[in-house]
């Protein structure tokens, strides 16, 4: 039986340098297996604007996955939150209120002081 690979598709979501740092850090932590885990980002329902997003690392894509290279980090988005995460950046900040990461989203029609919630 011959496996044949699906075409990769791509999401354009953009990771600064920061993120992409903070996140090798806790792929790090979290002692998973470098060679196949990577950064899970997802658009979920809820949160006080309709949707919010989120952030996991695991140790590999599902099959279903959109599987990224991004700054040498990879990222794995489910079809479903793919259309609500093109032309969107993470940053990942630190100040003296904390720190977290930080997503700007130019599709987004409103969101609300929490940063991580967002309505289309």
């Amino acid at each position: 039986m011959s496996t044949t690979q699906q075409p990769q598709h791509s999401v354009g979501v953009k990771l600064t340098p920061q993120a992409t740092d903070q996140v090798r850090r806790f792929i790090e932590q979290e002692a998973v297996p470098v060679n196949t885990a990577g950064l899970r980002i997802a658009v979920l329902p809820g949160g006080c604007s309709g949707f919010k997003y989120g952030l996991n690392i695991e140790e590999q894509p599902l099959a279903d996955d959109i599987v990224m290279d991004e700054g040498g980090l990879r990222v794995f988005v489910d079809t479903f939150s793919a259309q609500y995460l093109d032309g969107v950046t993470i940053d990942y900040v630190s100040g003296l209120h904390g720190s977290g990461f930080t997503f700007d989203n130019p599709n987004a029609s409103g969101g609300c002081g929490c940063g991580s919630s967002f309505n289309v």
